[in-house]
């Protein structure tokens, strides 16, 4: 994908974001009205919003990725479950499974919050059902995480942009299933 391309759809998930933030005002006041403060779903589409424009930036080649991982300072994170992980990841990744993110979780992994962090997931790469299952692609682990780790206060995110034959990748993995 090229970056004219990358900015055009970048642009499009603000505005849909954003339409669905204005039309979903009303149905979000008629649909909840169970209060529980401890969900925010109108912040979760105010803060989409800013990562849209964010991520579009932030999305990076596979040999761009490499780079970067080697870079003093940089975390790999793999947000799969444990069993993924433990199967198969990128060499060197940290592991912290999507639903353990917490304040104390995410300090212990990456304790600060300028740290530039490079995040994949199974949608990344195909050829490889059993370690990288292939998700519905607007609910790929990619997205949930990017944005939650901005709402979390990592802001120097980067996603693997590119999908990757697994067989043909030149990114080094490791695990049980090492390839």
């Amino acid at each position: 994908m090229n970056t004219e391309t990358t900015w055009t759809n970048a642009r499009l998930v603000t505005i849909g974001i954003i339409l669905i933030s204005m039309i979903g005002g009303s149905a979000h006041s008629q649909t909840n009205s169970i209060p529980n403060r401890l969900i925010d779903y109108d912040g979760f589409l105010k803060s989409a919003s800013t990562v849209a424009t964010l991520r579009a930036g932030h999305r990076v080649s596979e040999e761009t990725f490499i780079q970067m991982a080697g870079q003093p300072e940089t975390v790999v994170l793999d947000a799969r479950s444990d069993d993924k992980f433990g199967r198969l990841h990128i060499k060197g990744a940290k592991h912290l499974d999507f639903s353990e993110f917490t304040v104390a979780n995410l300090e212990r992994i990456v304790p600060m919050k300028a740290t530039r962090i490079l995040i994949y997931c199974n949608n990344n790469f195909l050829n490889a059902p059993d370690t990288f299952a292939t998700k519905q692609p607007a609910t790929s682990l990619n997205i949930h995480t990017f944005n939650t780790l901005y709402n979390y206060g990592y802001t120097n995110v980067y996603e693997l942009g590119p999908l990757i034959d697994i067989k043909k990748a030149r990114l080094q993995f490791e695990g049980k299933k090492a390839l």
